[in-house]
This record gives C-alpha cells, structure tokens and sequence, in this order.
C-alpha cells in the first residue's frame, strides 16, 4: 500500500534516468513558455499593423469623400436641397399585354 503511494508514474529506479527525465522535461515546458510569448508578440504585431492600415484606408476615403461633396450650405442657398437631377427613360409594362 506504501509502494503505490509514492509511484509516480516515470520512476525507473536508475537516478540517473529520473535526472534525465525532468531536466528534458522542464526545458520542454520553458521552451513552450518561450515560443508561446514569441508566437503571441508576432500575431499581436500582425493584428496591429493589420488595423491601423485599415484605420488609415478608412480615414483616407473618408476626407476623398469629403473633398468630392458639395457643401450642405451650397444646395440650400440654390434651392436644390434634396432634388437629384437625372436623365430617366420609361419602360413599357409588358405584363398587361395579352
């Protein structure tokens, strides 16, 4: 009953073995430690250059759009505000027809 108590489970009677095993296991885990914070600092690079060239297209066609429309005050003072001039052209309704 003692003996299982204190199997933990890699243990192979050499000490030498045992050594062996944590010390390959603790670098596994700092080495996962390290790639993990690298992995994470070159994605959040990639998000961030990512959203601020999509912020700066944003605002650029923004003041393009900006630039192109006439002022609020111009229709107004012309009387035009809220009229769209245009061409049309009237389609004949075929659906009467027999």
């Amino acid at each position: 009953m003692k003996y299982s108590s204190l199997n933990r489970g890699f243990s192979s009677g050499n000490p030498i073995a045992n050594l062996f095993v944590m010390v390959i296991g603790i670098l596994t885990i700092a080495a996962s430690i390290v790639f993990g914070f690298f992995a994470f600092v070159i994605i959040g690079s990639i998000v961030l250059i990512m959203a601020s060239v999509i912020r700066i297209r944003i605002w650029w066609f923004n003041r393009k759009m900006c630039r192109q429309a006439p002022p609020q005050s111009a229709n107004k003072a012309s009387g035009t505000g809220g009229v769209i001039e245009g061409e049309y052209q009237v389609v004949p309704d075929d659906s009467k027809t027999e």
